[in-house]
């Protein structure tokens, strides 16, 4: 498999982690009280992050993401785009927060792979699994104020890691 290739499906983990956090699952009735962790996730996002090989090569990735939050913050749709000298990809995916569990799904449109997402959410922080046909990513989110972090490592790919910070759009 080329180094593009599996750059691509390490970048289409990526994104489907945290296109993870978007298809439209619905919540269940009268589950809605309180506020659930995607509230503060939404609108457009944007920013600049890193991606590492197992070699330990890096490659600057750009990204932005628009979240829409539904259900009083217990369910996110995802809209990811990320590129970099080398690689793009589109990803779109839902996630719903029941509880403090998260389960989702992906789907990475420019390559037609998806797969789900499954996780915890606690605070201001996502720990999540992405399992796809290929590969399996861990993947943590952290969202303070109009900040937002996410990091992903896939142990045995080709691209162990990827990292990235996103800046929320002015409303």
């Amino acid at each position: 498999m080329s180094l593009r290739l599996k750059t691509a499906f390490l970048l289409g983990g990526v994104v489907a982690t945290i296109v993870l956090f978007s298809a439209s699952p619905t919540y269940p009735q009268g589950a809605t009280a309180g506020t659930g962790p995607f509230a503060a996730w939404a609108g457009s996002w944007s920013g600049n992050g890193v991606a590492t090989n197992s070699e330990g090569v890096n490659e600057r990735v750009r990204c932005t993401v628009k979240y829409a939050s539904q259900s009083g913050g217990h369910t996110v749709q995802i809209d990811l785009r990320c590129a970099s000298d080398s690689y793009s990809a589109e990803f779109t995916g839902s996630i719903v927060e029941i509880g403090d569990s998260l389960s989702g799904n992906w789907f990475e449109s420019t390559r037609r792979i998806g797969g789900t997402i499954s996780g915890r959410a606690s605070s201001h922080q996502i720990d999540a699994r992405a399992d796809g046909e290929t590969f399996t990513a861990l993947l943590t989110v952290i969202t303070q104020g109009s900040r937002q972090s996410f990091s992903m490592e896939s142990p045995g790919a080709k691209m162990s890691k990827f990292s990235v910070t996103l800046n929320r759009a002015a409303r």
